[in-house]
């Protein structure tokens, strides 16, 4: 559940509290349309933090699974509850539960599973 906790994170006020769900090797790759975020540490994902837009962001998950240190999420992302795209993320975690790779794919042309299926916006399905 590491995964959720991390996402749940980035979408509070207070986003810069996700370093310590962390490894301090942490490495990570976030691609959105047209760039790529990339970095080795910690320090590299909180100048990340510290670049993106503060904005009212909740990442809705509509998927999850786990298996062994290897956790999926898929999911839409929405800005003051409207639509913006789609997420596939993937994460490794650590013995004691951190993160320690990270991987998302951010799409604004494509959803895998059907938002408005879902029940959207129900923020009780989305944590």
């Amino acid at each position: 559940m590491a995964l959720r906790t991390y996402l749940a994170s980035m979408d509070s006020p207070h986003p810069e509290q996700t370093l310590d769900l962390l490894e301090p090797d942490f490495r990570f790759l976030i691609a959105v349309p047209g760039k790529e975020f990339t970095g080795r540490s910690r320090e590299d994902f909180a100048a990340y933090i510290a670049g993106r837009n503060p904005v009212d962001r909740r990442h809705e998950i509509l998927r999850y699974s786990r298996d062994g240190d290897a956790e999926t999420v898929y999911g839409v992302v929405t800005e003051g509850g409207q639509y913006k795209g789609s997420f596939l993320s993937a994460a490794i975690t650590s013995p004691d539960g951190r993160l320690a790779r990270y991987q998302s794919f951010f799409t604004t042309s494509f959803e895998l599973v059907d938002w408005a299926a879902q029940g959207a916006p129900s923020a009780s399905t989305s944590r």
